[in-house]
């Protein structure tokens, strides 16, 4: 398709500040580092990343078999995974909700002033 002159869908890694305070606060940044990616990290993550954060090439490419490792590894204690993507997706779109409105209202009202 490029040479119709599509381009490739970028991957999203979404808001990768830790929330947990025993992780690293860089760890989400060091750790998806890989080409053809967006990260939305948030400011004070950014900041951490650019005083602290260690770049080691690639991270994500080439740990294919371990990752799905894991995975099975976490199947097996008996974690449904269509039920927590399902989860996920159902309370990261509500997130979006709230401010997509707030935005939609911001903007009716300075239309309305015009």
């Amino acid at each position: 398709m490029a040479g119709y002159g599509a381009r490739p869908q970028r991957p999203l890694w979404a808001s990768t500040g830790t929330k947990d305070p025993s992780y690293r606060d860089t760890l989400y940044i060091e750790e998806l580092v890989t080409d053809g990616t967006v990260n939305t990290m948030p400011e004070k993550t950014m900041e951490a990343f650019a005083d602290r954060g260690e770049v080691r090439g690639d991270t994500v490419r080439g740990t294919y078999d371990e990752s799905r490792q894991v995975l099975e590894a976490i199947e097996a204690q008996g974690v449904d995974f269509d039920d927590v993507f399902d989860v996920l997706g159902q309370e990261g779109v509500t997130k979006f909700i709230e401010p997509w409105e707030e935005l939609m209202s911001t903007m009716q009202d300075q239309l309305d002033k015009l």
